[in-house]
């Protein structure tokens, strides 16, 4: 369905809260921001609103306070052809043309101009860092279903997924996967044998026992050099993988966690009081948020000698022990809707199951 201005549009002095909810209900990571006359004030990208995120702004930051002055916007006397190469190089989801009264006349959007998608990077931006996915685990909260299929192989829509994660990896050039495999481990190689895509390059590392979402990385000591991916096999993050990488690079992070924004809404007013029991202020039905671990991570390779051997352990005692040390561990933030947890059957059945 065609996406109407009004959906793609914002006032500059809703929340950043309110914008991410809007990116999310309209499946898009770019709005147009009005001033109050609904004249162009600005462009707000999802990248805006990480920045600010990770500068530890409050949720209830106004987006006239985080938006970018360098933005680009088409004119009525512009060259298609010379928008087109511009949204193009810079990948520009959508573009609106402004005239000389600061009025929006047009919206030109990525799809109607190309059929490539625009989270594919080109060639000189390719990733092309190794991927590992945690594929050893029971599925315990999809049975029935998984004591016939293993869970990286249950189908959604076209594909199974684990093809729909490694997909999502061989857009931004990441084709080298090590699948690390335990429950029905022969049914998963099997597949992707019969299914000998060119696309994936596939190293199976076999857990003799379970090992937690982190144990089995020992076994990647002498096979990966380079900083690289974690992902569990029930999770989907729809965001921009270059990004998350751009940052974990320039932080300098030994490993990165990424998390999404989740709101949780108080249906009363909610009290805060000093002290003697005194009223310091008074809120009526807020809107909490928190950040949540997805389930993905990036991690440097110095890590895995830090792995002990055949031990179970989660990632999530490893992120704890970096902490602790004072090492640098980062938090990469994507929106509620970025991220899709299909582990258990209510999530399966609501994203998936059509009827």
């Amino acid at each position: 369905m065609k996406t109407t201005f009004q959906q793609i549009s914002i006032r500059k002095d809703c929340s950043l809260q309110h914008a991410l909810k809007q990116m999310d209900e309209i499946n898009r990571k770019l709005l147009i921001v009005l001033n109050e006359n609904d004249s162009f004030f600005s462009l707000l990208s999802i990248g805006d609103i990480q920045r600010a995120i990770i500068r530890n702004l409050p949720f209830n930051t106004k987006i006239s306070e985080i938006v970018r002055q360098d933005i680009t916007v088409a004119h009525p006397e512009d060259d298609l052809e010379k928008v087109k190469q511009r949204m193009k190089i810079r990948r520009n989801e959508l573009m609106p043309v402004i005239d000389s009264q600061n009025q929006i006349i047009d919206v030109i959007f990525w799809e109607d101009l190309f059929e490539e998608k625009r989270s594919a990077l080109p060639e000189d931006k390719k990733l092309n860092l190794p991927v590992v996915i945690m594929a050893g685990g029971r599925g315990t909260r999809l049975a029935p279903l998984t004591n016939v299929w293993p869970k990286p192989l249950i189908p959604i829509n076209q594909k199974t997924i684990v093809e729909d994660i490694m997909d999502r990896f061989v857009e931004v050039g990441c084709n080298e996967f090590y699948l690390s495999v335990n429950y029905k481990a022969e049914v998963i190689q099997q597949y992707f044998d019969n299914l000998n895509s060119p696309f994936y390059k596939i190293t199976y590392i076999r857990e003799e026992k379970p090992l937690g979402t982190a144990g089995s990385l020992y076994l990647l000591k002498d096979k990966i050099h380079s900083t690289f991916f974690v992902s569990n096999c029930d999770i989907l993050i729809e965001e921009d993988y270059a990004a998350i990488y751009e940052y974990h690079r320039t932080h300098q992070n030994e490993i990165t966690i990424v998390a999404a924004i989740k709101s949780f809404p108080i249906p009363y007013g909610t009290i805060e009081t000093g002290e003697g029991g005194q009223l310091k202020s008074i809120q009526e039905k807020p809107e909490l948020s928190f950040k949540i671990n997805t389930g993905m991570y990036i991690l440097e390779p110095n890590l895995l000698q830090e792995i002990p051997e055949n031990k179970f352990l989660h990632i999530t005692a490893l992120i704890e022990k970096l902490y602790k040390e004072g090492r640098k561990v980062g938090v990469f933030p994507v929106s509620e809707g970025s991220w899709k947890d299909i582990g258990n059957w209510e999530e399966y059945i609501k994203k998936f199951v059509k009827g």
